[in-house]
């Protein structure tokens, strides 16, 4: 089971990786980084994806249609599962992290869009956020 720093480093490895974060969406505050950040700045990148995270996880507009919340604990999905962004040249997909503790974390990966592959991005992303090890 991989921590934050092996869990970048295969992000990384996926077709058109640009840079990817483990981020707290609570605090805004990068976990890890790896690669190149959006904008030119990993701690501002943290922060402007944590506004995204936060509203999705919050507002119940997003949630399941069975209603269930963050506070729901049994099983091992979380209401929200991924979030995609995409502009002309990337995509930026936020893959939220099932915790123990407070659920509070999610994988931040920039993709270049001509030459990355989203739809493996995505799986491959929910794979390595079960696997990911925090502590």
């Amino acid at each position: 089971m991989p921590g934050i720093d092996e869990c970048l480093l295969e992000a990384m490895k996926l077709p058109g990786a640009r840079g990817a974060a483990v981020v707290d969406w609570t605090s805004g505050l990068a976990l890890g980084t790896a690669g190149e950040s959006p904008g030119g700045d990993h701690e501002v990148a943290a922060a402007e994806a944590a506004e995204l995270a936060r509203i999705a996880a919050e507002y119940q507009s997003f949630a399941p249609a069975d209603g269930s919340d963050w506070s729901d604990r049994s099983g091992d999905d979380t209401p929200v599962e991924d979030l995609i962004v995409s502009n002309r040249d990337s995509y930026h997909l936020l893959q939220f992290v099932r915790t123990t503790f407070d659920s509070s974390v999610f994988l931040h990966l920039w993709l270049g869009r001509s030459e990355g592959n989203l739809a493996l991005a995505r799986i491959r992303l929910h794979d390595l956020a079960r696997q990911l090890v925090l502590g």
